[in-house]
C-alpha cells in the first residue's frame, strides 16, 4: 500500500549515475541485466544501495529483495508471499508482532510488504525524530525474524482466505485480471501462478519451508537498499553494515522464456454467483520499460485506456457514450489492485509483460455486447492507428503525468529502484526525453508490430457461463437497450457491434468453476 506524505516543496533529490550501453536480451536471473533494442541505459547495478537524500523531515525505506513468486519451488506456490508476510507481520525473535505494532503506533507509522514475480519489497516512512526507534524495529523484523508457529498458522490461513474468499468469492474485477495471466502463462512458467499462491500448495506448506526460502533468497546478492529523506549523513553506512549480516548468497535465477501462444482466440468463462459480468482480455508482448519502443506503447495504452481517466478512448466509447459500466482501461505493464487506486505501485518490475484491456463489470445482459464492443474498438485501433491530434495531446499528458507518479517521497524512491532494475535514467527524465523524440510514425508502427495479435486471450467472470458461451460460439446477436435516447451515431454503431463476430472455435471457449481457480 502506498502512503502519502506532505513533503517540503523545496525537495531536492540528487542521484549520481554512470552510463552503460547494452543490446542483449537473456533468459535472465534476478540480477538486473542489460536489455535489448540498443537504448542508452543507466547502470547503477554495481551498488546495492539507492539513495535520495533531501531536506525532508521524513525518512523513507524501501528494502528490496530480487526474489518473488517466480522463484516459488514447484508444488509450493505462494511460498515467497507467505515468507514476506512472516517477516512483515510475524514479529522478530525479541518482539511479537503485537509488540511491534504497539511500538509503531505512537510514531504514526507502519511497515508494508509487496510480493510480485521478481521483486519483494518492504517499505515504510518515519519522522526523523523517530528514525532510531523505527529502524531498530524493521531491522529486527527483516534480520532476526521470529518465525513463530502461531504467526505461521495465522498468516497461512490469511493467504488461503484471500484466494478463496477475497479474490474468488468477492472481487470479480481482480479475479478476471488474474485469471487472464494464468491463461497467458502456463503452470510450468515461473509467472504461471497467482502471487499469493495456490490453495492446495499453501495448505501443505510448513514453517520449515518458510525458513528454507528465507535462507536461500534473503541474501546480500538479492538485496537492494533504498533510502530517501533527511537521514543523517552516516546512516546509509549503518544500514549497509547491518544488512551485511545476511548470507552473501548468489542471485536467484530462473528462465523467463517468452510464452508462445497458440494461434486463435481462447476464452475462459469463470462461473460465479455474481450480479455482473467482468471482462479482461490481452496477450503477451515482447516490450518492457527497458525497450526503445516502450514509450510508444505507453502512449498507445494511455490514449486507448488511461487508468481512471475519462479522457481515454475506451472510456468515452463504452462508459460515456453508452453507460455500460464504471470504466474501461488498457495497460502495457502489470497493474494489480487497480480498482482501489489511481496510480500503479512501484517495484513490480518484470522481464515479461502483457497488453491488457480491462472492462469493468457490466450488467449480465450486456456482457456479450461489451465484449464485442471492446474487440470492435481494439480492431479499429489496429486498423486506423492514432491521429496526429490525439498523439500530440497524449504525449503531452504523459510528459506531465510522469511527475504525478512520483508525487511522494516514497514513490520517488520506488521508481528509482525500478530505474535501477531496468537500467534507465530517473523516470521523469527518461519519459520526457523519450517522449520528446517520439513521432506519430513510431507509435503507429508499434501498434502494427506489437499489438496486432492473432492469439487473444479473454477471461470473463459471470453467473450464466453456459448461456454466454452458447451466445459467443453461435454468434448470436446481442442488442443493447438504453434507459434514455442515444445519438444516432451510437445507435447506428450498435447495430454493427451487436453482430460483430468473435472468431473462436467452440473447443476454445471453456467454462471454469470459480472453486477450481487458484486451487
Amino acid at each position: 500500500m502506498t502512503r502519502t506524505f506532505f513533503v517540503s516543496s523545496a525537495l531536492i533529490a540528487l542521484v549520481l549515475f554512470g552510463i552503460a550501453f547494452g543490446n542483449q536480451i537473456v533468459e535472465s536471473s534476478a540480477t538486473p541485466t542489460r536489455f535489448h533494442n540498443s537504448m542508452p541505459l543507466i547502470d547503477i547495478a554495481d551498488t546495492n544501495t539507492v539513495l535520495l537524500p533531501n531536506r525532508s523531515p521524513l525518512v523513507s525505506f524501501r528494502i528490496l529483495f530480487m526474489t518473488g513468486s517466480a522463484f516459488d519451488p514447484k508444488g509450493k506456490e505462494g511460498l515467497a508471499s507467505l515468507t514476506a508476510s512472516m517477516l512483515a507481520e510475524g514479529g522478530s525473535r525479541a518482539k511479537t508482532y503485537a509488540q511491534i505494532t504497539d511500538a509503531m503506533y505512537p510514531m504514526a507509522t507502519s511497515f508494508q510488504w509487496q510480493v510480485d514475480k521478481e521483486m519483494t519489497v518492504f517499505s515504510g516512512t518515519t519522522h526523523l525524530d523517530n528514525l532510531e526507534k523505527y529502524y531498530s524495529l524493521i531491522r529486527e523484523m527483516l534480520l532476526e525474524p521470529g518465525f513463530r508457529e502461531d504467526d505461521f498458522k495465522r498468516l497461512k490461513e490469511q493467504a488461503v482466505n484471500y484466494l478463496k474468499n477475497s479474490l474468488r468469492g468477492g472481487n470479480d474485477e481482480e479475479l478476471g485480471k488474474e485469471v487472464l495471466y494464468t491463461m497467458i502463462y502456463p503452470a510450468t512458467h515461473p509467472y504461471g501462478h497467482q502471487n499469493v499462491g495456490a490453495v492446495g500448495a499453501l495448505e501443505r506448506m510448513t514453517l520449515k519451508d518458510v525458513r528454507d526460502f528465507y535462507q536461500a533468497n534473503y541474501t546480500q546478492a538479492n538485496l537492494v537498499i533504498g533510502l530517501a529523506g533527511g537521514y543523517p549523513e552516516g546512516f546509509p553506512k549503518t544500514v549497509e553494515a547491518d544488512f551485511a549480516k545476511l548470507p552473501k548468497g548468489k542471485p536467484t535465477t530462473a528462465k523467463f522464456v517468452f510464452p508462445r501462444q497458440a494461434l486463435g482466440t481462447k476464452i475462459e468463462i469463470v462461473q460465479r454467483e455474481t450480479r455482473s459480468t467482468a471482462i479482461s482480455l490481452g496477450f503477451p508482448i515482447t516490450v518492457t520499460r527497458a525497450d526503445r519502443d516502450w514509450p510508444a506503447l505507453a502512449v498507445i495504452a494511455s490514449y486507448f485506456g488511461q487508468h481512471r481517466s475519462s479522457n481515454s478512448y475506451l472510456y468515452q466509447r463504452l462508459r460515456e457514450a453508452r453507460g455500460l459500466n464504471y470504466g474501461d482501461y488498457a495497460y502495457v505493464e502489470y497493474f494489480p489492485r487497480g480498482m482501489f487506486q489511481f496510480q500503479p505501485d512501484p517495484n513490480l518490475g518484470r522481464r515479461l509483460q502483457i497488453f491488457q484491456i480491462w472492462i469493468r463489470p457490466v450488467e449480465p445482459q450486456n456482457g456479450h455486447f461489451a465484449l464485442r464492443a471492446a474487440l470492435y474498438e481494439y480492431d479499429r485501433l489496429m486498423r486506423d492507428g492514432m491521429s496526429k491530434e490525439v498523439f500530440e495531446s497524449t504525449r503531452e499528458f504523459l510528459s506531465k503525468y510522469a511527475n504525478v507518479l512520483i508525487a511522494t517521497q516514497d514513490a520517488q524512491l520506488g521508481y528509482a529502484l525500478d530505474s535501477r532494475y531496468y537500467h534507465l535514467a530517473d523516470f521523469p527524465t527518461y519519459m520526457r526525453e523519450q517522449l520528446a523524440k517520439l513521432t506519430l510514425d513510431d507509435v503507429n508502427r508499434a501498434i502494427k508490430q506489437y499489438l496486432k495479435s492473432d492469439s487473444m486471450r479473454i477471461a470473463i467472470v459471470t453467473k450464466d457461463a453456459s448461456g454466454l458461451r452458447d451466445a459467443i460460439i453461435n454468434n448470436r446477436p446481442s442488442p443493447i437497450t438504453y434507459n434514455s435516447p442515444k445519438a444516432k451515431e451510437i445507435t447506428d454503431e450498435d447495430k454493427i457491434i451487436e453482430t460483430y463476430k468473435i472468431v473462436v472455435k467452440p473447443t476454445d471457449v471453456a467454462i471454469v468453476l470459480v472453486e477450481k481457480v487458484f486451487e
